[in-house]
């Protein structure tokens, strides 16, 4: 169980949030600046809080009042920004191999990842010449190749059309059933919060808050 009790003072509010999550799917829904991307970062490890504690079962990533602080790169988290940060002078093959370290034990889950997103026919493809649905594929791919014990999402589907949102809030839905990690996800969508969610939690201005907007 992750376990994420913190406290981060920010240019216009404190953000004060505490959760807990399994192996469900949680989303952070709420308007833009209110403290969800943060909340990623900092059980990534990218920023610090200022008080509190962020724990994943017996590891303690963060606790202010031990003074623990584990690198990002320790944590074995995986991260999907909401730009995708995929290479662009690397191929499609390359982008998602960037990072694993034994690729010999790797490769069954290269190929199941290839076939479950379906994106074996672009391995040999520049980044650039991707759409928008490939990219985020190509990026769903490349987080999970580390084999991560959670893994976030910031806004992964704000970007596409209508209609290949449908498929891969679908598709999402069928990785999270295979890998059952914690996936902690930020939207500022409604219909997807819903759609995705085993739990909500809607935020403003830092807080949670209670019912919808």
């Amino acid at each position: 169980m992750l376990t994420v009790t913190i406290k981060k003072t920010l240019p216009d509010f404190e953000l004060n949030l505490e959760f807990r999550v399994k192996n469900n799917i949680l989303v952070l829904f709420g308007p833009s600046g209110c403290g969800k991307t943060t909340t990623l970062r900092c059980i990534a490890g990218l920023e610090k809080p200022d008080d509190g504690e962020i724990t994943l079962g017996r590891e303690t990533f963060f606790s202010a009042r031990q003074r623990i602080f584990m690198p990002p790169r320790t944590r074995g988290v995986g991260y999907m920004f909401q730009d995708y940060a995929l290479f662009p002078h690397m191929s499609v093959e390359k982008n998602i191999w960037y990072g694993v370290k034994q690729r010999e034990k790797a490769q069954e889950l290269y190929g199941k990842l290839l076939l479950l997103l379906k994106i074996r026919p672009l391995v040999n493809r520049g980044i650039k010449r991707l759409s928008g649905g490939e990219k985020q594929r190509v990026a769903l791919a490349r987080a999970l190749m580390a084999e991560p014990k959670i893994l976030l999402l910031d806004e992964p589907l704000s970007a596409l059309d209508a209609e290949t949102r449908l498929e891969l809030q679908a598709e999402l839905k069928q990785l999270h059933s295979i890998w059952r990690i914690p996936f902690i996800m930020v939207t500022h969508d409604r219909d997807e919060a819903e759609k995705l969610g085993d739990q909500i939690i809607f935020m403003r201005q830092g807080e949670k808050v209670a019912g919808s907007f």
